[in-house]
């Protein structure tokens, strides 16, 4: 292999593999991202075995060839490299990445070592709208469990029919929806497919500068999403996840508005003081004001006033993990938020005021004092 490629376009491109290698993988190989060089393109692959990317971007190609290159000692390489052309050489003692004075040799593993992955058919069964999508895998993700014994939780739920598409994410204490409306064709059945939480994770970064749709295609137990001339593959959790809709209250009368900024300020606040393992806050609502406080034995407790205009009902008080409630305020992305209960021990729900494109439900569990 020899050819010569443009600094930032091999820079882009390998920052989007950082997430998806593991250092301290038992397959040495899994460490290396494969490079393939063939007419005007260097192509990439990398995987964990549960997730991969192939990418590409152009270069001039003196010699094809395929070989491995450990992908995070690449990268930092290139990333503090100056702004030129980068020139990547393989011979019998290595492969040479040089650029201007810099000259160097890297230790390549055979490109035969590398695992065989499949391609997608070309037979999408979805467009989704990236720009969409994106900000709907921003207010879901967080939400997911590390419970490896609920490993059902362990993702998020893509739901689609005609017409429209959901993300879903729960780890049994709050549950984040997001749904919106998307067009082109109808797929053939709905889909519904949980995708581990490290695909929904490279998903997000990869739709952080993409404008266009994301193209969804299934093969038995492997997902695709090409993105450009990018493509996310991933093993589905093969589970059944539970059934969300029942979980969202129909009920719930009393509502509270409170601005987003000075709700998730007193949060910070009166969190210092909570208990660490269940960072429980207490809201005590009346007519006028919500007196948010937090108390521990080990710490001491602290209390702030929130005044609020549109709370008419009877005094209620009900407690919540502080941490899911600014999780919630940290990506919502209004000004304002909604607070709907219905009493003390019943879920709440938490939503955008004013949200545009898509519909977000944001159920918390009580807390009991």
């Amino acid at each position: 292999m020899e050819l010569v490629v443009r600094k930032n376009d091999l820079l882009r491109e390998l920052q989007l593999f950082q997430g998806i290698v593991e250092r301290n993988n038992t397959i040495p190989v899994l460490a290396n991202v494969l490079m393939e060089a063939e007419g005007e393109e260097l192509r990439f692959l990398a995987t964990d075995l549960q997730v991969a990317l192939r990418s590409q971007c152009a270069a001039s190609v003196a010699k094809g060839g395929k070989l491995t290159l450990p992908a995070k000692k690449l990268f930092e390489i290139i990333r503090v490299l100056p702004e030129t052309e980068i020139r990547i050489q393989q011979d019998k003692s290595g492969v040479r990445v040089a650029a201007d004075r810099f000259d160097s040799r890297m230790q390549a593993m055979p490109a035969e070592d590398f695992p065989t992955l499949p391609h997608p058919a070309g037979a999408p069964v979805l467009a989704l709208p990236a720009v969409t999508f994106g900000q709907m895998i921003a207010r879901t993700q967080f939400a997911t469990t590390s419970d490896d014994t609920r490993y059902f939780l362990n993702g998020v739920l893509l739901v689609a029919g005609e017409g429209h598409f959901s993300l879903v994410a729960t780890d049994g204490h709050r549950l984040s929806l997001v749904r919106a409306e998307r067009a082109g064709e109808a797929p053939a059945e709905e889909v519904r497919v949980i995708l581990p939480k490290k695909t929904v994770a490279e998903l997000g970064r990869l739709l952080l500068d993409f404008e266009g749709d994301v193209l969804y295609e299934r093969q038995e137990n492997h997902l695709f999403f090409k993105v450009g001339d990018r493509v996310l593959i991933s093993r589905m959790i093969e589970a059944q996840f539970p059934a969300f809709e029942r979980v969202v209250p129909k009920g719930n009368d009393k509502v509270i508005e409170f601005e987003r900024e000075r709700l998730a300020n007193a949060l910070k606040r009166v969190g210092q003081l909570s208990p660490e393992r269940s960072r429980a806050v207490k809201f005590a609502i009346e007519e006028g004001k919500v007196e948010v406080s937090s108390s521990s034995p080990e710490f001491g407790e602290a209390t702030e006033t929130i005044l609020v205009d549109d709370y008419k009902g009877n005094p209620l008080q009900i407690g919540f993990n502080g941490q899911y409630v600014l999780q919630f305020l940290d990506v919502v992305g209004t000004d304002k938020v909604a607070l709907e209960l219905k009493d003390e021990v019943s879920q709440a729900v938490m939503r955008p005021v004013g949200q545009d494109g898509f519909s977000y439900t944001y159920v918390l569990m009580p807390m009991r004092f």
